[in-house]
């Protein structure tokens, strides 16, 4: 007999959670020498659900029976159902569908699964990724391409104030990735050569000029250059005053230490100041650090930067040049960044995660996380608040 014509038997238990409960379920239907086929157990507010797909036996009925009684004994709810065949594979086009909220409604989620059930996909499971400080959710799709699926939910995701990231399903989400970021106002908070000019008294002009570069309204070239005039003079001895006032973004440190335990590898590419970069990667234990080097003579900045600029153009190239020192594909890079001067960076890699960023950026990114916990990253990448966790508790003090 076929394996999809034989008879099978789905149970399904419900029931309050507590220790030994699935094992008695079971013990029973271990008496009966029947094949398990399939599984599934999930614990909802101490509420927990199983279900156990087996090889019918001829005698059933008797096993419905004896199952009802230990229903009656453990004060639960047992369901016996015959049937023929296992479960129907996954229709082709998987997904990984994320969706983050803060918080995350009842409306919210059912628009993007209605989204989804328009497209002719169906919902395989859902599984929670995050309570605090976000609500994360992962769906496996199946039976849509990726791209339809990152369309339609990307508008839906705007509508409904939610972060919608839609990757391909296969084997490869589970792979070692390569994280390139950006650093100012992603990995960092604010702005480093905003932080410079106010040493120089000039913050306000270079401000301006910097939130119009991040928004595209000026090359970024030309505007680094006028602002790192406004630092002519400095005492060197300010990148060191700077560096001790910088803040990480909140998560900024459970993102990298997180990765890097798993085997990720990471850089960190701005258009900012070596001087700040390098010292950040050392830090934080970072592979690649590229930026923007000042010129210092004498102990005093001169207004300029030495060699080519890191504009632009440039962090594509750098996260490129990342890629193959790392021996990683680009399929498997993830850049992340919040500023015009990111968007080839975010194009060329095989994820581009705007980060708060401006709206010509989220526009462009594959996804976008509007909330300001950099650690949120870690449910895109399938890793959960849990895991984390239970991995920052079991490393010893």
């Amino acid at each position: 007999m076929h394996s999809s014509d034989r008879p099978t038997l789905l149970v399904t238990l419900t029931g309050t959670d507590r220790p030994g409960l699935t094992s008695a379920v079971l013990s029973t239907l271990a008496t009966r020498g029947l094949e398990v086929i399939d599984a599934e157990q999930v614990v909802l507010r101490g509420r927990l659900i199983l279900g156990v797909l087996l090889s019918a036996p001829r005698d059933h009925k008797n096993l419905k029976e004896e199952l009802k009684q230990l229903a009656a004994a453990l004060d639960i709810d047992i369901s016996v159902k015959k049937g023929v065949g296992d479960n129907e594979p996954r229709r082709k086009g998987r997904s990984q569908v994320t969706v983050i909220g803060h918080p995350l409604s009842a409306v919210g989620l059912a628009a993007i699964a209605g989204r989804i059930a328009d497209t002719g996909a169906n919902i395989d499971r859902i599984s929670r990724m995050a309570r605090y400080p976000v609500t994360a959710m992962e769906i496996a799709v199946s039976g849509a391409e990726p791209e339809t699926l990152r369309t339609v939910l990307a508008q839906e995701g705007v509508r409904q104030g939610l972060d919608v990231a839609v990757q391909d399903g296969g084997l490869y989400r589970r792979a070692k990735r390569l994280i390139v970021m950006d650093v100012d106002s992603t990995l960092i908070q604010g702005e480093v050569i905003e932080m410079l000019a106010g040493h120089a008294g000039r913050e306000a002009e270079v401000a301006r000029v910097t939130d119009q570069a991040m928004r595209g309204e000026l090359d970024f070239a030309e505007s680094l250059e006028h602002r790192v005039k406004a630092l002519a003079g400095l005492p060197a001895s300010a990148l060191d005053d700077v560096y001790d006032a910088i803040q990480f973004a909140p998560g900024a440190r459970t993102l990298v230490r997180t990765l890097k335990r798993l085997g990720y590898q990471f850089a960190i590419v701005s258009g900012g100041f070596s001087q700040i970069t390098d010292k950040l990667a050392a830090e934080l234990g970072i592979d690649y650090a590229k930026a923007n080097e000042l010129e210092i003579i004498d102990g005093k900045l001169t207004g300029r930067v030495i060699g080519e600029i890191v504009d632009r153009a440039g962090k594509a190239t750098a996260l490129r040049q990342f890629a193959e020192r790392s021996k990683t594909p680009l399929s498997q890079t993830v850049a992340i960044g919040d500023g015009a001067n990111d968007l080839d960076m975010l194009a060329a890699a095989g994820l581009g995660v705007a980060f708060n960023a401006k709206p010509v950026v989220q526009a462009a990114a594959d996804t976008h996380v509007s909330v300001p916990y950099l650690d949120t990253i870690l449910y895109l990448l399938g890793i959960s608040r849990e895991e984390v966790e239970t991995a920052d508790a079991d490393q010893p003090a």
